[in-house]
């Protein structure tokens, strides 16, 4: 992989420390510019004021013990977790808060969901796993304090739950017939709990502090609504005299919430936990984001982002910080794991009043943690320089296909080389995610495979000095062919199934994960034989348009030209027509129009989900459309039996495009769809 793979590796010297001098850490335990461990308690005047009938009111607290500017060194820990493993999650907490605290940091702030890692999907509704999410964060809070971390505020991600109606019924109107105890069985029933997609202040060995994410996320990849139940409460924690509200990812995406209750409430920071998955140019969003909401908010904004693969998302990282103002102060490389630390210089003074109590839709909280200040001297903020756009999708797939690996256990991966520009650019995919020496390609050369395509595999596997081997598949196809008679689009897929069961044979045979080669445009027109090319556990470039599978090759072997490297793609599997090689002669193009063509079209019609006025409108070819769009829309059977794969773009397939395989309706001309009514 172009890059450190150890992600903690790269970092600026104004932000971590070296490697030697963490293993002395966690030898000796030692943590440096700790503060008295004040135990928490309710700010001064700040008892919740209550309306006649129990409503909370707003009340106005005044800031004490502080006059002039206050200081507080934030550390972002933009970690890779896993889903499910509380223990381990944990212990990637401790092990990171120790580096920030040698680092002089006095607030940690981990990504949303740190604990159970993100996103869980249904085990959220499983009550025993939020239980253990439970238990985990108490046992966190006092495995900090036993490792002389207490006196470090450290805001964790993790699924809290509580009694009460859940989901599906927190929303129900009384009295209504949905309001009646519900005796649907198992995670059917709504009322098994309050699951809460939460964040937590541990300091001290307490949990001091607890904030429920306001704004759940329903779309694209995001099911949120089905398994949380929405917060209510804003929770303010001074650390040492910095008054500091929480939010949690999406809550920043809709203005008005949080951060424009946090702006009334008057805070002096924002900090906000994220589980936010990359796409493509997602980086160019967030930073005018956070800067509309650190004006909302009045106040600067810590934006952690996790970091990491999950199934087919994966996260970038990308953390950063600004002021109140909109400056950016300190921003985290992509897609590794990275310790970003930015000195505040506040002033209190600058938010005269502090409320709590009821506003708008919110209840503000407050919790004093310490209100002694510190003084240092401030450094500059480290702001990572940015990657172009294929580097950002080349590291975003690298990563994708790493932790899908190692997360999973697989010693290893094999798939099928032959030659083409497609195979060739999962086998350099493959070696920079996990190294050469557990990569394994094998080429199966059938009757109609030219030599220049197996010339093409045996360079591939040379540059790149992977594992790689030879089958012939000929033999194999004749004894098949010598018992059922098959002719046309059977005899070439019974090529390519033969090729899947071979090497599905040798995953099984030796655990290697088997990886799938198609591309996005073949995913989406189905140019792809279910139980051969299309087989696979994984499906590195799934979500990667042909076009892109050229440029991305271009891209890679610039990158290596330009260090002196070897070019890990040939240049002839550039070059050269695509072809299946089922058949003689045979060539992509006399099946589909031009990639580039095919492109244009799916990207409209499946990421932007226009119809068929609009793609016309937009200039696209009327034939080309109607027989792109029939190709799509038949194919999605085979879709729903694909590889998992990484999600690069704005829409990708599975589960961020969800249609029927049973489905009667096709796009077409208005005119023709008002006649048919008629």
């Amino acid at each position: 992989m172009p890059g450190p793979r150890d992600g903690r590796a790269g970092r600026s010297s104004a932000a971590v420390v070296t490697e030697a001098a963490r293993a002395t850490r966690r030898r000796d335990r030692r943590v440096g510019n700790r503060t008295p461990v004040i135990a928490a308690r309710p700010v001064a005047g700040g008892q919740r004021g209550r309306a006649p009938g129990g409503r909370a009111r707003a009340t106005a607290t005044r800031l004490c013990g502080v006059n002039g500017p206050v200081q507080l060194r934030v550390a972002m820990a933009q970690v890779d977790t896993r889903v499910g493993d509380l223990a381990g999650n944990a212990a990637l907490v401790v092990e990171w808060t120790q580096e920030a605290a040698a680092d002089g940091a006095h607030l940690v702030v981990f990504p949303e969901m740190t604990l159970t890692g993100y996103p869980a999907e249904d085990l959220v509704l499983r009550e025993s796993f939020a239980r253990a999410s439970e238990q985990a964060l108490t046992d966190l809070a006092g495995t900090l304090e036993r490792e002389g971390l207490g006196g470090v505020a450290v805001v964790v991600g993790y699924l809290a739950h509580t009694e009460g109606p859940g989901p599906a019924a927190v929303d129900t109107p009384p009295g209504s017939d949905e309001s009646v105890d519900d005796e649907r069985p198992g995670d059917a029933n709504p009322r098994r709990g309050q699951p809460r997609n939460a964040a937590a202040v541990l300091h001290a060995g307490r949990v001091v502090g607890r904030y429920a994410k306001r704004h759940l996320p329903n779309y694209g990849v995001f099911d949120e609504a089905r398994y949380f139940v929405p917060g209510s409460e804003l929770q303010v924690v001074r650390v040492h005299g910095v008054d500091v509200a929480l939010t949690i990812c999406e809550d920043l995406w809709v203005e008005g919430g949080p951060c424009g209750v946090a702006g009334q409430a008057g805070v002096d920071l924002v900090v906000s936990p994220n589980a936010s998955p990359y796409e493509r140019a997602k980086d160019d969003l967030r930073l005018p984001l956070v800067r509309r909401r650190a004006a909302e908010a009045n106040a600067p904004i810590v934006y952690c982002n996790q970091v990491g693969g999950q199934d087919e998302l994966v996260f970038d990282g990308d953390s950063l910080a600004v002021s109140a103002d909109g400056e950016l102060l300190a921003r985290a490389p992509q897609f590794v794991e990275h310790l970003l630390c930015v000195d505040l210089t506040l002033d209190p003074a600058r938010v005269p009043q502090r409320r709590e109590g009821r506003i708008g839709p919110m209840t503000v909280t407050r919790t004093v943690l310490s209100e002694e200040p510190v003084a240092f001297q401030p450094r500059p903020g480290h702001v990572a320089d940015p990657l172009s756009d294929c580097e950002e999708v080349w590291r975003a797939l690298v990563l994708g296909l790493r932790d899908f690996i190692d997360k999973n256990g697989f010693p290893s991966v094999v798939f099928g080389l032959s030659g083409g520009i497609d195979s060739a650019l999962v086998a350099a995919l493959s070696v920079d995610a996990v190294g050469a020496d557990r990569v394994h390609a094998v080429a199966l050369p059938s009757r109609w495979s030219s030599d220049h395509s197996l010339a093409d595999a045996e360079d591939s596997a040379r540059r790149l000095g992977l594992h790689f081997s030879t089958v012939p598949i000929a033999p194999m196809v004749d004894a098949f062919e010598s018992q059922v008679e098959l002719s046309g689009t059977a005899a070439e897929n019974l090529q390519a199934r033969i090729r899947g069961t071979l090497l599905m044979g040798l995953s099984n045979q030796h655990g290697h994960l088997l990886l799938a080669t198609s591309n996005k445009s073949e995913v989406a027109v189905g140019y792809s034989t279910l139980y051969g090319d299309a087989a696979g556990g994984f499906a590195p470039i799934k979500d990667v348009p042909k076009t892109l599978v050229w440029e991305l090759s271009r891209w890679r072997n610039a990158y290596a030209r330009d260090r002196g490297e070897t070019e890990p793609i040939p240049q002839n599997s550039i070059d050269k027509p695509p072809s299946a090689e089922l058949a003689p002669g045979q060539k992509d193009s006399d099946s589909l129009p031009s990639y580039e063509e095919l492109d244009s079209v799916i990207a409209d019609y499946v990421d932007r989900d226009l119809g068929m006025a609009e793609l016309l409108e937009r200039g696209h070819d009327p034939e080309v459309v109607a027989r792109v769009l029939r190709l799509v829309d038949v194919a999605e059977f085979k879709r729903r039996q694909s590889a998992p794969g990484t999600k690069i773009s704005l829409k990708a397939f599975g589960r961020d495009r969800r249609l029927p395989i049973t489905n009667r309706w096709r796009e077409s001309l208005p005119s023709v769809r008002e006649g048919a009514q008629a």
